[in-house]
């Protein structure tokens, strides 16, 4: 009978996210820099391996039956580079790493982040909100889970994610501290969002649709991984319309044929 509440899903993700940041915080200022740091890079990592299993949907026989051999990689490429141009002119990383400034100053100190509220401590709230966010809410279990929750038809993959973010957000706020934290409100607005939309609408996507717009993200998630391990400063946020831009692709795809 719990199982079939609508929304419990997303709700017992949101409550493990911010046990995992609570608890990561509190045993992360008692870590050496160097031992926060060398638990980046192994997010780092980590995040590549859930990019990698995320894009290996670019070959999934439904996507590619739909819009035919060659056209998946195309998507994907299509739906990064108009999405990415869209996100730029946007300016989406900018505002949202304002949005993040504005919330690292008014909530940093008050929930133990430390007082330094300079450059260098908001630069970590912007790393760790972003980055978390984009974790937690990028890939296949976050969207069928959400919109099977919205539908009715069980917690069970939200209820595997939320064990995953669980460990997950105690190593990422052990590192990048209280922005981590933060990236519950995103997991609530994303996955209710998506929630709701499954409630409302029955079916939203196809699952050739799904599996075009978990590929885009698991290549979103490679620039997470790349942060993460400072090889580069690939601004994500600009990309984050390309989520919106795969299903209609993949649409549009499947219409000339």
């Amino acid at each position: 009978m719990i199982a079939s509440i609508r929304g419990l899903g997303t709700m017992v993700n949101v409550a493990t996210v911010v046990v995992g940041a609570l608890a990561g915080m509190a045993v992360g200022h008692r870590l050496p820099e160097r031992t926060r740091s060398v638990i980046t890079d192994c997010l780092g990592l980590v995040t590549l391996l859930i990019a990698a299993l995320s894009a290996a949907s670019v070959s999934d026989t439904v996507l590619r039956t739909a819009v035919g051999r060659g056209a998946p990689v195309l998507i994907v490429l299509g739906s990064l580079l108009i999405g990415s141009i869209t996100g730029s002119l946007l300016r989406i990383e900018q505002r949202l790493e304002g949005l993040a400034g504005v919330l690292q100053r008014r909530v940093g100190t008050a929930l133990g982040d430390g007082s330094d509220t300079g450059h260098g401590a908001r630069e970590r709230f912007i790393e760790g909100w972003l980055s978390a966010s984009l974790l937690f809410c990028v890939g296949p279990l976050t969207i069928l889970g959400s919109l099977n929750d919205g539908l009715g038809r069980g917690t069970e993959q939200l209820m595997l994610k939320s064990v995953l973010d669980l460990f997950a957000s105690m190593a990422f706020a052990a590192s990048l501290g209280v922005g981590v934290l933060l990236s519950a409100l995103s997991v609530v607005v994303i996955q209710g969002a998506l929630t709701v939309a499954g409630w409302g609408l029955g079916s939203v996507l196809p699952d050739a649709h799904i599996a075009a717009l978990t590929a885009t993200g698991g290549m979103m998630l490679v620039g997470i991984g790349l942060r993460l391990l400072r090889v580069r400063e690939i601004p994500v946020g600009d990309m984050l319309p390309a989520l919106v831009v795969a299903p209609l692709l993949t649409q549009l795809v499947i219409a000339l044929r």
